[in-house]
């Protein structure tokens, strides 16, 4: 009967158990290590992107930290490398010790910054995975907070960690792995990011993805009404303010919003001409193609770039293709920069999120027809047939 019941008992020995904890702790280290790699590249392939959104932190946090906005390109490029360093050798377990530390600590102050934005929100989004994967504040703080479990167990766990490399080439597959994260940012900062997770992307129709489709959750607003009687302020709602009553005096009108309804991808594509007049919808439905020259912000574009858009101008003025340089910066801006360089073509205004949104050069160059984006390069790229 005993011996029965023994049969009937699936038996879990020690080392059955400690091969299942090692394969465990194996496949945190791929999780982490996936999680890390794909963080680095997406932020290495846009480094840009990765720029503004550390400016913006910088600027949101105030002083002092407004004051270093000038490091925020190199701390996007040393930030993209170091998760794609510590992403690969947590996947062929590299200086296991060393990179299950520097990945704890990283997470832990990365969970602290989150916790507080999630907070404060002083940005809409932490920028974590780039435009690839946009998370709100408080998805990131519960994101790091399930990745710094993995990492703190790891760290627990790293003698069971064993290299998949000879520990004497260690250190040139990590100097390896720095080399590609350093390469893949310069060459996507001096080009285009070589994956454009942005709603411009080439082959988009601007005009399309303006739309908002039928049927679609719109945003609900709460309105409410401060009126005031015999020196006493009340607040109303719509359903209960007092139209009709002349004894109440009107005084303020608040409005929040309750619930954000669907936003189309594009949803901020306004351009104005010297009169504020906004020109988007001559822009997106002309027949021919035409040149959106992208300079954001003058004072930081290249003079080379501007003296090869000059030239595009003059061609565009023979074959008869629109032409519009649009940029964000201040009128008087515009002329110093046009009396520095001689260019001769007229600007526009747009705002400059939008700017850089729509392309990670200054300047650069986009081909549209009908609306829809053809084509789009850095000044280093532009095609000698255009000028």
């Amino acid at each position: 009967m005993s011996s029965d019941i023994y049969k009937s008992k699936k038996m879990v020995f020690p080392a059955e158990q400690k091969g299942k904890k090692i394969l465990f702790i194996r496949i945190c280290s791929i999780l982490l290590g996936v999680l890390f790699v794909f963080s680095g590249f997406v932020k290495a392939i846009d480094p840009l992107g990765t720029t503004y959104k550390i400016e913006d932190y910088l600027n949101a946090f105030g002083e002092p930290f407004s004051q270093f906005v000038f490091l925020a390109l190199p701390a996007a490029i040393f930030l993209s490398t170091l998760e794609l360093v510590m992403g690969l050798n947590l996947l062929l377990r590299i200086y296991v010790r060393f990179t299950t530390w520097v990945a704890t600590a990283f997470l832990f102050l990365m969970t602290l910054l989150t916790f507080y934005i999630a907070l404060k929100n002083p940005v809409t989004d932490c920028g974590c995975f780039g435009d690839a994967i946009v998370l709100t504040n408080w998805q990131t703080f519960i994101k790091n907070i399930l990745f710094i479990s993995l990492s703190i167990f790891l760290l627990i766990n790293r003698k069971h960690l064993y290299p998949l490399v000879l520990p004497p080439l260690e250190a040139v597959f990590t100097v390896l792995f720095v080399l590609i994260g350093v390469g893949i940012s310069m060459y996507c900062f001096f080009h285009l990011p070589l994956i454009d997770f942005r709603p411009y992307k080439v082959g988009v129709n601007i005009y399309e993805a303006m739309q908002i489709p039928e049927g679609a959750k719109p945003d609900i607003y709460e309105t409410t009404f401060i009126y005031e009687k015999d020196g006493e302020q009340k607040e109303f709602n719509l359903e209960n303010y007092p139209k009709n009553d002349k004894s109440w005096k009107f005084v303020d009108q608040k409005t929040k919003l309750i619930s954000k309804g669907y936003q189309p991808p594009i949803h901020d594509f306004t351009i104005l001409n010297n009169d504020n007049e906004d020109i988007s919808d001559i822009i997106l439905s002309q027949p021919d193609t035409t040149f959106l020259l992208i300079m954001y912000d003058i004072n930081k574009t290249s003079l080379e770039g501007a003296k090869k858009a000059e030239r595009i101008f003059q061609k565009t003025q023979q074959s008869g293709h629109s032409f519009y340089a649009i940029t964000a910066s201040t009128d008087n801006d515009i002329q110093k920069f046009s009396e520095q360089t001689k260019i001769s073509f007229p600007f526009y205004k747009a705002d400059p999120i939008m700017l850089k949104t729509v392309i990670r050069a200054n300047p650069g160059l986009v081909l549209i027809k009908n609306g829809t984006i053809l084509g789009k390069w850095n000044w280093r790229d532009f095609p000698e047939t255009f000028y």
